[in-house]
């Protein structure tokens, strides 16, 4: 073997089962050397002693907008923000964009702009109503699986994307199980949730209260008893994305010990946000489904801490702000834009402050992910002859989220001002130094810079 890439030593190594103090070698792009010291010369020697080596975030589901909408967010911007949190991979949706990702030629299309990405990626395809010839062609050229709404996407049709009926939902099911690929859901029974819309707005209660109380956990729990049952029937995996509810977890946890192949996702925001932020911050705290109660908050830590939630993922959803800014809180665009500050999130909050183990949390926000959409064993996990996406973080740096801090599209998050108990503090790609926050960064108190040009790779295939 000659000379090394990258040669990192004295870290932390966040690995599947333990923390321990290792170096790492990287030649090539690939981890080659994982051990208590590593001899062997380097080109590049980073010196880490007390700071921890995590493996990259592979963050499931990401909406960059593009084509078409990439003054929103695009493959440019939001892999940047991805890359200064602490992410190397993740899987963007299929809709927001014009055309959406419902076709071969809308895919095309779409990688054309994704070649800008930063970091690696994966593309999510779509299932809508009129689109089922489609998804034997859009798994052969290489989605990771097929998204579909049970409830409105909103947005006034941007981009065409489709609520999936039932009828589809099931057809699309059988096609997707045949073609060993995942659909992922967004669980909401949509004649629940707009029957109780309407009922709000027609009273003129339209604060952010009501838009929660229009969503309830049980809107959330029927959408999910549906999609299983109709999973059941099919043989079809399911992903159910941004579950914020106990309640839903442990249906979707008895689903799993029946033998079925369904995961779940939660979200940093449903983990560190309560409704009452929303009521505060406004839109720039509204989701779907959104935000609950401080009671319901520690429900799902406690099913997070039981082991019985399988991804953390950032539904990065950002919109210009102006869009956030509507007559009353029902108009305005619905999405969280937090992906920069997901790892750190977690980090924080479940490790520093809930003492749950490294392990654990990284499982959920990497190893996890990483398995579940056929990335394994060359993303997700620090190991030898994996990919070196790493993140060097420090857990002794505190520093308070301010704006310009941030490398998305646009500046805003509900996590501002907010006083982090850790900071990332270089993110590699494939050994490839892709984001870094020097000494003059601590000092001067600025977010880092970005420390490469796009170079990200697709992704393709699928569970």
């Amino acid at each position: 073997m000659g000379m090394l890439d990258l040669k990192i030593t004295g870290a932390f190594v966040v690995m599947k089962q333990q923390v321990a103090r290792m170096d790492i070698g990287v030649m090539n792009g690939k981890i080659v050397s994982l051990s208590d010291t590593v001899a062997m010369e380097a080109k590049q020697h980073i010196h880490a002693a007390g700071l921890y080596m995590l493996p990259g975030m592979v963050d499931a589901h990401v909406h960059f907008n593009e084509p078409g909408m990439g003054h929103w967010e695009g493959f440019e911007s939001g892999s940047s923000a991805l890359a200064a949190g602490g992410c190397t991979t993740y899987i963007d949706m299929p809709l927001n964009g014009l055309p959406p990702t419902v076709s071969v030629p809308a895919l095309n299309v779409k990688l054309q702009a994704a070649n800008r990405s930063l970091v690696d990626y994966a593309l999510w395809g779509g299932l809508v109503p009129g689109n089922l010839d489609q998804l034997e062609s859009l798994a052969e050229a290489g989605v990771i699986g097929f998204k579909a709404f049970m409830s409105e996407p909103g947005g006034d049709g941007i981009g065409r994307f489709e609520r999936a009926d039932r009828t589809t939902l099931l057809e699309g099911m059988k096609r997707i199980a045949k073609l060993g690929r995942i659909l992922a859901l967004h669980a909401e029974d949509e004649e629940m949730v707009a029957a109780l819309a309407a009922e709000s707005i027609r009273k003129g209660k339209t604060d952010a209260h009501d838009f929660a109380e229009s969503r309830p956990i049980s809107a959330e729990c029927a959408a999910v008893r549906q999609a299983l049952l109709m999973a059941e029937e099919t043989g079809c995996a399911l992903h159910f994305v941004h579950i914020s509810s106990a309640e839903a977890v442990w249906l979707i946890q008895e689903a799993k010990l029946k033998g079925m192949d369904v995961t779940l996702e939660t979200c940093p925001h449903y983990l560190t946000l309560t409704v009452d932020d929303m009521v505060r911050q406004g839109a720039v705290a509204k989701c779907a489904p959104p935000l609950r109660s401080m009671n319901e908050q520690t429900k799902l830590w406690e099913v997070v801490a039981a082991g019985c939630v399988d991804i953390i993922a950032s539904d990065h959803s950002p919109c210009p702000l102006e869009l956030k800014q509507q007559r009353h809180f029902f108009e305005a665009w619905g999405g969280i834009a937090g992906a920069q500050s997901s790892l750190e999130l977690m980090v924080d909050e479940g490790h520093i402050q809930r003492k749950l183990p490294l392990p654990l949390i990284i499982a959920m926000l990497s190893l996890n992910p990483a398995r579940r959409f056929g990335l394994h064993p060359q993303k997700g996990e620090i190991a030898l002859g994996a990919d070196a996406d790493l993140v060097l973080m420090d857990l002794d740096h505190s520093y308070t989220l301010e704006n310009s801090h941030l490398k998305q599209r646009h500046a805003y998050s509900p996590y501002i001002g907010k006083r982090f108990n850790c900071r990332v503090m270089s993110t590699w790609v494939r050994g490839q130094l892709v984001y870094e926050l020097n000494a003059a960064d601590q000092i001067s108190e600025n977010k880092g810079r970005i420390a490469a040009d796009p170079q990200g790779i697709w992704l393709s295939g699928g569970a």
